[in-house]
């Protein structure tokens, strides 16, 4: 299958060329985390795509001083919400009222049940919740990167207090919980490109209940 093809030829690599990736490809990656599924359907995320040199030289010291962060083409900063509130579920709610065009009863008694679950909540909860479902959008623009022949690397060595001040996310409610640098392998530089992939087998990781 091209796809496993595809997830066995990419790893999380430790060194990026510099060369920049066609927008098409890029566009295709970040149509994938659009598409990924989420708790409620909520999207409770925003994802960053950063091109510019200077942010992204500024965040490489308080990211360990990974060289992918300067070295990718773009660097995608994966934004949770720091709460979730009755404004931001109602968006999401009214937005699919809009597309779908009509109302429901089954699911605005669903609004209300969330209306009344989360927004009580303690913030560091909501957000905690938030980040999962924007680490699913994550894995689906890994994916994609693959599918696409473009190299990412998962970065969650970061100060992320850091990174919100440098793009100024707590202003807008987010907060940085991953970074996913997106670029080209440079295989001369690149300690980890030769070596085999290593994961669990299917007997290890996977049990069956018939």
């Amino acid at each position: 299958m091209e796809l496993l093809d595809k997830l066995n030829w990419r790893y999380a690599a430790k060194a990026m060329n510099g060369k920049k990736v066609a927008q098409e490809k890029i566009d295709n990656i970040i149509e994938a985390a659009r598409l990924a599924p989420t708790s409620s359907g909520l999207q409770p995320f925003e994802i960053i795509v950063v091109k510019n040199k200077a942010i992204k030289e500024a965040i490489r010291p308080v990211a360990w001083n990974q060289s992918m962060i300067t070295d990718c083409s773009h660097l995608l900063v994966f934004a949770a919400w720091d709460t979730y509130t009755e404004e931001r579920i109602n968006k999401m709610f009214d937005l699919t009222n809009e597309i779908r065009g009509f109302k429901n009863e089954g699911w605005e008694n669903y609004r209300k049940m969330l209306l009344v679950a989360y927004p009580q909540k303690d913030a560091e909860e909501n957000f905690n919740h938030a980040a999962k479902q924007a680490y699913i959008a994550f894995s689906a623009a890994i994916i994609a990167a693959a599918y696409e022949g473009v190299d990412t690397t998962p970065i969650e060595g970061f100060d992320p207090a850091k990174v919100d001040e440098i793009l100024g996310l707590r202003e807008k409610g987010l907060r940085s919980c991953v970074l996913l640098p997106i670029g080209y392998r440079d295989v001369d530089s690149d300690w980890l490109v030769n070596l085999k992939k290593v994961r669990k087998s299917t007997e290890d990781l996977v049990t069956v209940i018939e």
